[in-house]
Order: structure tokens, then C-alpha cells, then sequence
């Protein structure tokens, strides 16, 4: 079947009736659960790193005694632990060994500031951070500014990796030190898992803060639970297998989910990479040419728009028959189609693009393998209902031939978050019963598919009608010439708004703004196309990799 043309389902807007079954509200450990599901493959890889594998069964020792150890440091059930870390065996351990103590992982950016974290330990309260060697002068900063704020309560540092002969303070603990005092008498002690709810605290996540703080969102034991059953199984697939690789790190709720609840749920192995995702690292690694990885390659790849666009534009690829994919997923924002076909072409593999958020921990609007409509964000996930509503709130009714024009869309599923911590005014805006506000505009169209149309703020009315960003921008990266487009609305002398695209070419490529309007004209609707243009060599971008629309539109403002 053709990843562009596939047969066309009736139009839905959710699963089939019925709710789906699993934890439900009593007594469930999702770390516990992890080691159960895997207790018959203890030989089996579980983590490839790049230091060294990890077999399912070091992995459940290593869990339980980081429980222990995380306890015997004075930690109690539901206190915080900042969780600042490079993707590694120590992240995944530290992880699920607090989730298995009943302690609350709050898992941050690792490209952050100092300041941005000082706000985070003061926000989250932590009692202690597990934190990678290289991150710990950035961690000592941010403690000093939250303690000279009077906001820091951390009383204990664990640090992984190698320190470079640098001293250890008072308070900081070596990994190793750490992890032996939850050794043999310590995982006797910790045997039996916290008797966690389905529905308690376990974890945050924080929110990209691309238009402000970030946010604290609070997520369950079974959230995770949720993600896999609905998505990983169904949708990717995985199974044992399977070999993953994720270019998005442990700290997003995509990462989280594509390189540890998804292939532990399944018994498939992970490779991470602590370094930053750049071509030539990710080129690797699907080569298997690492030294851990010793010739063994994946054959699932999550990664983003930007970074699929950005390996594209490399002047050397890796040949089809150098690489083991049998699939590709892609999400933080819409997939444009350009990419997506030159993807498939080139490797011949689907991308299935999807949409997830923070608020309900990864997707639940997708592509299918084998069902992939190329500049869509695919049918809902099963399990999952959407809606796209109007200014009034209420749902846009359908055409005449059942598609439906932009609107808001919301969720309703099992794995949505329980709120922002300490921001109640936000947490209600967002959770509004059991729906879930994504603050993404979005699109139907006949056959069921549903289309991303922009941030609810990056829409623009141009001549009274609504103009989509993603569609133009989505346009613009078809050209041979442009690598990324990012378009917003500007408001001219007499207070009218008009669309601009700011455009980054290709290494070596030229384009005129009569160029670019001209192209744009040849494919969307008239009135679509930028009134003006500005060349840049860089868009700016969240640490997701997504782009800050609203600096392009303080930058003019400015003007």
C-alpha cells in the first residue's frame, strides 16, 4: 500500500464503544509491574548505553536496590527527588527504582540553566537530585540561587559518572556509594514494592515553557501503564524483538515512553544515547556502529520533524540496506508531507506521525503502519476520544460531508495528567473534567483524519478568514532550496494583519522573496501566501526542538 493513498475509513471522532480495561482505581506499582512482566527473560537485553547492555535481570536487581537505597537515605512515600540526568542505565534505574519506593521522580530538561532549575527545585520542593557528573556544576548553581531564595530543601546529591577528580561536597554521594547501600541487605528490604495507588502521584514532567515557566505536571502509576497498552502494542507494534532508538530523551513525555515504558512493557532492548541527537550520532547508531550496540541495529526510530528534516539535508545518507528499520515515528509537531515521502523514498519505512502532550503523557491521535496519510496526524488511538470545538465551546457540527473546520481540539482518555502542580487557575483551564484542552487548533477531514493547524495563539485571521501557520510553513519546506519556515502574523501601518515567514535555506541555496511568494501561490489558496519575508540563519526553538513563534513575534513587535 502506498504511504500516500490508503483506503478511506468512516469518519470517527474516538474508539469504539466501551472503556478500556487495566489498573483500575486500587493498588498498582507500574515499576513492580515492569519487573514482573519481564521475570521469565532475565538473560535478555534490556539497555544498551553507551558504556555498556544491561539484561532485564540486572535491571530488576538494580531497580530494587535503588528503592532500598532511595529509602535508606531518609526519603518518604510520596516525597520529591529532581531526577537531572543524561539518558543512561543510571536514568532508568533511578526512575522506576523511585517509582518502586513510592518516591516522585520529577524529571527535567537536561539543557536547561541554572536559574530554570533553582525554579524548579523550589517549585517541586525536592529532598534530594540523582544527577550525571557533567550536570553537576550547573545543579550547584541553581541549589546556591534557591538557597540564597530560601527555596531549596535538598539533602542529599547522587551523582553518576565520572567527576573528573573533582571533589564531592558535603551532602553528595557517588552513584556507586550510593547504590551499595541498598545492596543485598537493602533489596531485602525493599522486595516487596510501595503499595502505590493506581491513581496516586508518581512522577512529574515539566511543560517546554516556550511562552513562559514551565509547568509541573502531575502524572500517575498508570498512566504509564496506559501509553503502552494503547499505543506501543497496538499501534508500533513492539515486541520483544524489537531493538528502539529514541532521539527524543528520557525527559520528554515522548521519550519517556518511547525508550522506557513501551519496550520494557514488551521485553524489547533500548539504546540510549546521553549526547546530543545530531545526525551523524543518530547515523550512527541506526548502523549499529557503536561500540556497545557491536552491529546490532534498530528496527524502530522515534524522532521530530526537525530532526527527520535536519538528516535529510545531510550530503551523505545511509543506504536502505544499512540500516534494520521496519518503522519510524515522529511527534512534537505535525510531520510535514514533503519530509515524510522523501523519508519513506529513501529508507522504505512509514513515518507515523502522531500527537502527544505533556498533559496526556504521549500520543492519542495517529498514523497507522500501512495506513499513513503523509501531512496528517492520522485517527484516534484507541481508547482515546477527541473533539474539535468551536469559540463557544461546543463541539463544531460536521459538513454536509463530514468533515469539520478548525476548531479546539480536546481529549478524553485514561492517561491524562491530574493537574499542574500549584497553578489551579491553569490546571482548570486545561482539565476541564474528563476532557483535557490541548491548545492545538485542528482540522477533520472526510475520511476521518484529522490535520494540525496550528497553537491556539499562532492562528491568524488574515482578511477576516482563518490562516493556518503549519499549512504555509508546511508549504514553504516543499521548495528544494528551504530547510525550515516558521510563519506569524504582523500588523501593518493601518492595523492590518499580514502573514511573514521567516525562511533558513539549505547550505548553498539561494531564494528571492518573489521566489518564494510565487511557489506559495502555485499551491494554496491565494490569500494564504506570506506578504512577507526575511531570510535567518537559525529559527528559535524550544529544547524540544519545537519553534518559538512568539519570539519571532516579539522580535517584531520590537520593530
Amino acid at each position: 500500500m502506498s504511504p500516500q493513498t490508503t483506503s478511506s475509513p468512516a469518519p470517527h471522532a474516538g474508539p469504539p464503544a466501551g472503556p478500556p480495561t487495566g489498573p483500575s482505581a486500587g493498588p498498582f506499582n507500574f515499576a513492580a509491574y515492569l519487573l514482573e512482566v519481564n521475570q521469565a527473560r532475565p538473560q535478555a537485553t534490556a539497555l544498551i548505553d553507551d558504556r555498556s547492555t544491561l539484561s532485564y535481570g540486572e535491571l530488576d536487581r538494580q531497580v530494587r536496590a535503588c528503592a532500598a537505597a532511595l529509602r535508606a537515605t531518609g526519603l518518604k512515600r510520596e516525597d520529591r527527588v529532581l531526577l537531572l540526568m543524561h539518558d543512561s542505565h543510571e536514568w532508568v534505574v533511578s526512575f522506576l527504582g523511585a517509582l518502586y519506593a513510592g518516591v516522585v521522580p520529577v524529571a527535567v530538561n537536561t539543557l536547561l540553566t541554572a536559574q530554570d532549575y533553582a525554579f524548579m527545585l523550589q517549585h517541586a520542593r525536592a529532598q534530594a537530585a540523582l544527577v550525571s557528573a557533567a550536570l553537576l556544576p550547573t545543579l550547584r548553581e541553581a541549589m546556591a540561587l534557591a538557597t540564597a531564595d530560601a527555596g531549596n530543601e535538598v539533602q542529599r546529591v547522587v551523582v553518576s559518572g565520572q567527576m573528573d577528580g573533582a571533589p564531592h561536597l558535603a551532602g553528595e554521594t557517588p552513584w556507586a556509594a550510593f547504590m551499595a547501600a541498598g545492596g543485598e541487605s537493602g533489596a531485602a528490604l525493599q522486595a516487596a514494592p510501595a503499595r502505590t495507588h493506581a491513581d496516586e502521584p508518581a512522577f512529574w514532567l515539566y511543560s517546554s515553557g516556550s511562552t513562559g515557566r514551565p509547568k509541573g505536571t502531575v502524572h500517575t502509576q498508570a498512566n504509564l501503564y496506559w501509553t503502552a497498552e494503547l499505543y506501543a502494542r497496538p499501534v508500533l507494534g513492539l515486541t520483544d524483538k524489537d531493538t528502539v532508538f529514541s532521539a527524543a530523551k528520557l525527559f520528554f513525555a515522548y521519550g519517556l515512553g518511547n525508550s522506557l515504558s513501551f519496550p520494557l512493557s514488551v521485553g524489547a532492548a533500548v539504546v540510549l544515547m546521553a549526547e546530543r541527537p545530531t545526525p551523524p550520532a543518530v547515523f550512527q547508531r541506526l548502523k549499529g556502529e557503536t561500540a556497545t550496540l557491536a552491529g546490532r541495529k534498530p528496527t524502530v526510530f522515534y524522532g521530530a520533524p526537525t530532526g527527520y528534516g535536519g538528516m535529510l539535508a545531510q550530503p551523505t545518507l545511509p543506504e536502505r540496506r544499512e540500516v534494520a528499520l521496519r518503522l519510524c515515528s515522529s511527534a512534537g509537531e505535525a510531520l510535514p508531507r514533503d519530509i515524510g515521502e522523501r523519508w519513506t523514498a529513501r529508507f522504505g519505512c512509514d513515518i507515523i506521525d502522531g500527537i502527544g502532550s505533556t498533559e496526556m503523557l504521549h500520543i492519542f491521535l495517529s498514523n497507522r503502519p500501512g495506513d499513513v496519510r503523509y501531512g496528517t496526524s492520522g485517527t484516534p488511538v484507541a481508547g482515546y476520544e477527541v473533539e474539535i470545538r468551536g469559540e463557544d465551546g461546543l463541539p463544531v457540527p460536521p459538513n454536509p460531508d463530514g468533515s469539520i473546520d478548525i476548531g479546539d481540539l480536546f481529549i478524553r482518555g485514561p492517561s491524562a495528567a491530574l493537574m499542574y502542580w500549584n497553578d489551579r487557575a491553569k490546571s482548570r483551564d486545561t482539565f476541564q473534567g474528563s476532557w483535557t484542552r490541548s491548545g492545538d487548533k485542528y482540522t477533520r477531514d472526510a475520511d476521518g483524519y484529522y490535520t494540525y493547524a496550528g497553537r491556539n495563539d499562532d492562528m491568524l485571521k488574515v482578511s477576516g478568514i482563518y490562516v493556518s501557520p503549519f499549512e504555509v510553513e508546511a508549504t514553504l519546506v516543499q521548495h528544494p532550496a528551504v530547510l525550515e519556515a516558521a510563519v506569524i502574523g504582523t500588523t501593518d501601518a493601518e492595523g492590518l494583519t499580514k502573514t511573514k515567514a521567516f525562511i533558513v535555506l539549505k547550505p548553498g541555496q539561494s531564494l528571492t522573496e518573489e521566489e518564494v511568494k510565487a511557489f506559495v501561490k502555485e499551491r494554496l489558496a491565494p490569500y494564504k501566501y506570506p506578504r512577507l519575508i526575511e531570510f535567518l540563519p537559525e529559527l528559535p526553538k524550544t529544547a524540544t526542538g519545537k519553534i518559538q513563534r512568539f519570539k519571532l513575534r516579539e522580535k517584531e513587535a520590537a520593530r
